[in-house]
């Protein structure tokens, strides 16, 4: 049996990374926020990753393997690795590999880290929170006849459900990583699952993760585990993912590096060229009186459906929704106007008007926020535009030539706590 894995890093303490399902070494680099997962935990340790037998360049079509027979694959890779004693991370099903080695192999595990993970794979009267099998059964008819399109991320990753790159790279990456016929019978192998029996015999460091509104793997069995492993520390998570790499998965990082390490890291800071865009729905006020609570939030919603679209659509990050309007930021102009005139005509068509307001400059990126004068500057361009207005500053429309974009000057502009006056301009087609 050959079992690929790989080494990252330098540090004193070994991580062995397990993830769900399947996986697929290669294929799993080339998408940035899962390998920034990795970058992150190899920042502080050796990580170590593997693909399980049966997926990604591991040894395929290996029928039907039992928990035991790949917990034994892990060890051989911590072998072959070097790994005398190691901190194991499991992910989903990953976790129960994790679980069950840390119980028979205490003197090699150094903490055990659990994100996103159950204790038993189907339903049953004291155990309510898990598929039933007629659900896992229209699953599995749903691998079947749509594997090697692109994957649903309503569950996996709601954060991502309308992001197109993601849901391409996860086709891809299941495509590299099993036939449909494995991916089926591991998926069927996952439900079978349950180390119940063995939860109160782990007597390691143990971090327990789970997001609230974790649409794969409810709350509850994460609460569970955490309850019935002795000692173990629990952090609940705001957020709907699933998969580590979605979401605020820096937030979960630092948890597990704290918890790993004795010290959470600071936030880093990073200063990079962003367009900055601010959408507002204008007559907000007046509009939610006339509809009534009820009737706004509907609205609202498919106004927020609708702009989430656009930004994945044309490659925009949401930084922030303020009930009634949007931060986003893009890394070039041109898609930025394009999607600020993509979102007025949306909102037009669900009988709203928006306008928008666009200034490229340096930003501070922090995690999942930004700053900066650039910030400050679009903000304030806002002030300045009129119902279905798309605003730009002079080096918006500078850097956008041959774009396709049309402009109208509107003079110059004093803006609020802005030094200097600022030539400002109205997107007014969008090619």
């Amino acid at each position: 049996m050959n079992i690929a894995y790989q080494t990252v890093g330098d540090g004193l303490l070994d991580i062995i990374y397990v993830p769900g399902w399947v996986s697929n070494l290669d294929y799993a680099w080339i998408f940035p926020p899962l390998a920034h997962v990795f970058e992150r935990l190899s920042a502080f340790s050796r990580l170590i990753l593997f693909d399980k037998r049966g997926t990604g360049l591991s040894d395929r079509n290996v029928g039907f393997p039992t928990l035991e027979e790949r917990m034994r694959d892990m060890q051989a890779v911590l072998d072959a690795a070097g790994s005398r004693r190691a901190a194991l991370m499991g992910t989903s099903e990953g976790g129960n590999m994790c679980m069950l080695f840390a119980a028979t192999y205490p003197e090699k595990t150094a903490a055990l880290v659990l994100n996103g993970s159950f204790a038993k794979g189907l339903w049953a009267e004291d155990y309510p929170w898990a598929k039933t099998r007629e659900q896992v059964e229209e699953e599995l008819e749903a691998i079947a006849r749509d594997w090697g399109g692109a994957f649903d991320l309503g569950n996996a990753a709601p954060s991502h459900a309308n992001d197109r790159e993601a849901r391409e790279w996860l086709a891809g990456y299941l495509r590299n990583s099993a036939s449909p016929q494995d991916a089926i019978s591991l998926w069927r192998w996952n439900t079978e699952i349950d180390v119940r029996g063995i939860l109160s015999a782990i007597h390691v460091p143990t971090l327990v993760l789970h997001r609230t509104g974790d649409r794969w793997v409810n709350v509850e069995e994460g609460r569970y585990v955490a309850h019935h492993i002795p000692g173990a520390k629990w952090v609940e998570l705001p957020g709907d993912d699933h998969v580590i790499w979605a979401g605020d998965a820096d937030r979960t990082l630092d948890e597990i590096e704290e918890f790993l390490t004795g010290i959470r890291p600071q936030p880093a800071s990073e200063r990079i060229l962003l367009t900055v865009m601010f959408t507002d729905i204008v007559g907000s006020t007046s509009v939610a009186a006339e509809l009534g609570d009820r009737g706004w939030q509907e609205l609202v919603h498919r106004h927020d459906e609708a702009v989430r679209a656009e930004l994945g659509r044309f490659g925009g990050s949401e930084i922030k929704t303020m009930g009634d309007g949007f931060l986003a930021i893009f890394h070039g102009p041109s898609k930025a106007i394009h999607c600020a005139c993509a979102i007025r005509r949306r909102a037009a068509d669900i009988g709203l008007s928006v306008r928008a307001a666009l200034h490229t400059g340096e930003c501070a990126k922090r995690r999942n926020d930004i700053s900066g004068i650039a910030v400050h500057l679009a903000s304030r361009l806002l002030d300045h535009a009129g119902a279905g207005d798309v605003i730009v500053s002079s080096t918006v429309k500078d850097l956008v030539v041959g774009s396709g974009v049309t402009f109208k000057a509107r003079g110059e502009a004093i803006l609020r706590d802005v030094p200097g006056s600022w030539q400002i301009y109205a997107a007014t087609e969008a090619g």
